[in-house]
C-alpha cells in the first residue's frame, strides 16, 4: 500500500523523500516496481473491465448485486463486495429512477372485485396469477399510454401494448395478446387496481369468457399492486425517464425493445434469483421435465 503510494506521488516528490517519511526503503520500493502489479492487482483489472461491459449491457441499469450474478453466471469466482468496491472506485452507479404519478381512474359506477391476492405476489407455476396495470410516457406529440401483463411466478411481461388513448380497448388488447401466448389452464387470476379500464363490462365479460378470476387492489392503495408498480418503475428507470421520444411511434418501438429484448430475456430480476424471466421459466420447465 505505501508503495503504491509512493508511485503515485513520486511526481510531485523525491522518491527518498517519500521512503523516508513512509519508513521504507529505496531499494524495496525499486524492487517492488521491478516485480510489477501483485496477482491480486492483475485480477482486479480484469474484474473493471469485465464490471465495465456489464454495465453498458445493462444500459448502465445494473447495481453491484446484478453485476455479481452476471459474472458468476460467467464462472467468474468473486465476491458481491469486491464488486461494489470496484464500482465505487470505477463510478460505475445504476441510473436512478424517478417518481411517478398513478392512472388510475377509481371513481366511477362500475362493479369492483375483491383483493383476491392481499399482497400475496408468490406464484408456484406459471399462469397461475397475472398482475396487470397502465402508466403514461410523454412525447413530443402528447402521452402515450402503456398497459402490461405480467406473470407472478416469473415476473415476465406477457401481454403489453401501446395507444394515444386511455380507454378500455387498451388494456383489451393487452390481456387479448397475453391470452394468445400463454393459453391460461382453469384457475387464473387476474389482479389490477380499480381503473375503470379494468371494471367496465366488456374487459369483465372477456375475463368471465376465459374462466378467470378477477381480483383488485383496495381503494387507493397502490401496494396492493406493487409488482406491477415495481415493473413500471423499472422500465422507467432503465429507459422512459433517459429518453426525449419526437413521436409516439418511436416510443413505442423502443419500448417494445425493451420489453420483448432486455426485460424479459435479459434483465436479472432479484424476485427470482437473479436471472432473467424467460431463463427462470426455461429453468422450471426442464426441472419439471426432469422430474
Amino acid at each position: 500500500m505505501r508503495f503504491g503510494f509512493i508511485q503515485v506521488e513520486k511526481a510531485s516528490y523525491p522518491i527518498r523523500l517519500l521512503c523516508r517519511i513512509l519508513d521504507v526503503s529505496a531499494s524495496g520500493f525499486y524492487a517492488w516496481c521491478a516485480r510489477g502489479p501483485s496477482l491480486r492487482a492483475r485480477q482486479d483489472e480484469s474484474l473493471r473491465v469485465a464490471i465495465r461491459a456489464v454495465h453498458v449491457e445493462s444500459r448502465q441499469t445494473y447495481g453491484s448485486p446484478r453485476i455479481h450474478a452476471e459474472l458468476r453466471s460467467e464462472e467468474r469466482p468473486v465476491g458481491r463486495k469486491r464488486v461494489a468496491r470496484l464500482m465505487r472506485e470505477e463510478g460505475l452507479v445504476p441510473r436512478r429512477q424517478r417518481r411517478f404519478r398513478t392512472t388510475t381512474h377509481s371513481v366511477h359506477a362500475e362493479p369492483v372485485a375483491a383483493n383476491l391476492l392481499a399482497r400475496d405476489f408468490s406464484a408456484s407455476e406459471p399462469n397461475e396469477r397475472w398482475v396487470a396495470d397502465i402508466t403514461y410516457v410523454w412525447t413530443r406529440e402528447g402521452w402515450l399510454y402503456l398497459a402490461v401483463i405480467l406473470d407472478l411466478f416469473s415476473r415476465r411481461v406477457i401481454g403489453w401494448t401501446t395507444d394515444g388513448r386511455i380507454d378500455q380497448g387498451l388494456v383489451t388488447k393487452a390481456l387479448l395478446q397475453a391470452l394468445n401466448t400463454r393459453h391460461p389452464a382453469l384457475g387464473l387470476v387476474h389482479h389490477s387496481d380499480r381503473g375503470v379500464q379494468y371494471a367496465a363490462r366488456d374487459y369483465q365479460r372477456l375475463l368471465r369468457e376465459n374462466d378467470i378470476m378477477c381480483s383488485m387492489s383496495r381503494k387507493g392503495n397502490c401496494w396492493d399492486n406493487a409488482v406491477a408498480e415495481s415493473f413500471f418503475a423499472t422500465i422507467k428507470g432503465d429507459l422512459i425517464d433517459h429518453q426525449n421520444y419526437t413521436t409516439r411511434e418511436e416510443a413505442r418501438t423502443s419500448i417494445g425493445e425493451y420489453i420483448e429484448v432486455f426485460y424479459n430475456c435479459w434483465r436479472r430480476h432479484s424476485a427470482i434469483g437473479y436471472v432473467s424471466p424467460v431463463d427462470y421459466e426455461t429453468a422450471a420447465r426442464k426441472a419439471k421435465a426432469a422430474a
